[in-house]
């Protein structure tokens, strides 16, 4: 870096902290910004399309989303699109594979159809399946390994043409950054650059990283993951929270089974955790079931041990999350769930395990069909709200109206990224005295 202090300081350069490198350089008169990331590249850990679903998720298949949470998700999630078209991503790394959510059984029947009628006006290019729709459409979600049809009714909604349903998130990742630097000769990315501590003396931060470079900044972002409340709780900020991180696996299949994403009804008491399966494609198209859900005691997966210290640091266990943990396990739907996700985890058992569930998309599906996905899947980390002894199931962020602020971006993150940094840059442009190029950003994102 030619000069260590800089406006902004973005901490992490997974899909949200590029979203707003970018932003600021195509949207404001911030002139010198830093983008800082531990590992050696760019979407390294959450935002890579091997630990997230590759999907664009803008409410029409979701069904924990009510109306009015689907209008507004709509709108979100157009950004991306927006972004990719503009720039010619489009079949490179963005594709229209079609979709659907699947109703198995009497009671999802009648909740999908109920839904249906309330989400095409939302959503206009919605259509429902009916089980003779879906022989042409998805015949593996129809027959068993017999041949013979499954014996639940079923149906299903979704779309079939003409919409972006699938996103590499790690190469948007990367191609953000590289347009940031190319709009913005102020702006710098440091790759193997961890950032230790954040302090502030005066109107200024100051930043000690691993490699030594003294950095400092008069705003700071940390879109860090799981680490952004760790963060946060060393200088004092969000205290009433911990986190619960959330690991995702995936299990390939050895063919092909389905043409598009088939995604099963969510569960109310655990939004997150929608089992889905479709074309992988970063794998040639070959069928991806996922993602488990196993609460681990450490902030990043794949990296060694050392975040294990990082979870206990902001676990902050006491009475409280005490409470919330054996309220989560005093549910009998909760309880199970978590031990099976753990049995989906065991050698020799889990993919006899994870097959059972599975079977409700594919029928056929025999546990010889899948191979577990070493090295696959991210971490989701969940917010416990200590003070209110509940569970919050969403995005997190602690904005201290002091010149820092910190995101927690769980899954749907990456489909808001661009959300998320535009709120970020209207904070910043304001905290710095700014300009903020409104109808610039707005011709960009939206029509």
């Amino acid at each position: 870096m030619s000069q260590n202090h800089f406006d902004v300081v973005i901490v992490g350069a997974g899909i949200s902290g590029t979203a707003l490198f970018y932003e600021l350089a195509a949207f404001s008169d911030v002139s010198r910004v830093a983008l800082l990331e531990k590992y050696d590249s760019v979407a390294g850990l959450n935002s890579n399309g091997r630990c997230n679903s590759q999907t664009i998720h803008c409410g029409d298949i979701e069904t924990n989303y009510t109306p009015q949470k689907a209008k507004k998700v709509a709108r979100i999630a157009k950004m991306p699109v927006r972004y990719a078209l503009k720039h010619g991503y489009n079949e490179k790394f963005m594709f229209s594979h079609q979709k659907m959510v699947l109703g198995v059984g009497d009671e999802e029947v009648a909740r999908l159809t109920a839904r249906y009628e309330t989400f095409k006006e939302i959503y206009p290019y919605l259509e429902l399946y009916t089980r003779e729709d879906l022989k042409s459409i998805e015949p593996n979600v129809v027959f068993d390994e017999n041949g013979g049809e499954r014996p639940e009714n079923i149906i299903a909604m979704g779309a079939r043409n003409g919409q972006y349903t699938t996103m590499d998130f790690g190469a948007i990742a990367d191609s953000l950054v590289k347009n940031a630097l190319n709009l913005a000769p102020g702006y710098e990315l440091a790759l193997n650059c961890e950032v230790l501590d954040i302090k502030k003396a005066g109107d200024v931060f100051y930043l000690k990283t691993s490699d030594a470079r003294d950095i400092s900044a008069d705003y700071v972002v940390v879109d860090a993951g799981a680490h952004s409340l760790y963060f946060a709780h060393k200088m004092g900020y969000g205290l009433n929270f911990s986190t619960l991180p959330v690991a995702g696996s995936f299990y390939f299949a050895k063919k092909r089974f389905l043409n598009g994403k088939v995604y099963m009804m969510q569960n109310d008491k655990l939004p997150f955790a929608a089992l889905h399966g479709d074309p992988d494609i970063l794998a040639d198209g070959n069928t991806r079931f996922g993602p488990t859900a196993l609460v681990i005691p450490k902030l990043e997966r794949y990296h060694g041990n050392s975040s294990v210290l990082d979870f206990l640091a902001c676990l902050k266990f006491d009475k409280n999350v005490f409470e919330v943990f054996k309220n989560l396990l005093k549910d009998d739907d909760i309880r199970s769930y978590i031990l099976r996700n753990f049995l989906f985890e065991v050698p020799f058992i889990n993919k006899i395990e994870f097959a059972k569930d599975a079977r409700k998309i594919v029928p056929s599906l025999r546990d010889d069909d899948l191979v577990y996905a070493k090295n696959f899947g991210g971490v989701r980390p969940q917010v416990i709200d200590r003070a209110n002894k509940k569970l919050e199931l969403g995005e997190g962020r602690i904005d201290t109206n002091e010149g820092v602020v910190f995101n927690m971006t769980p899954s749907p993150g990456a489909t808001s990224c661009f959300e998320t940094a535009r709120a970020d840059l209207e904070k910043i442009c304001e905290f710095l005295g700014k300009n903020f190029d409104k109808d610039k950003f707005n011709d960009e994102f939206f029509d």
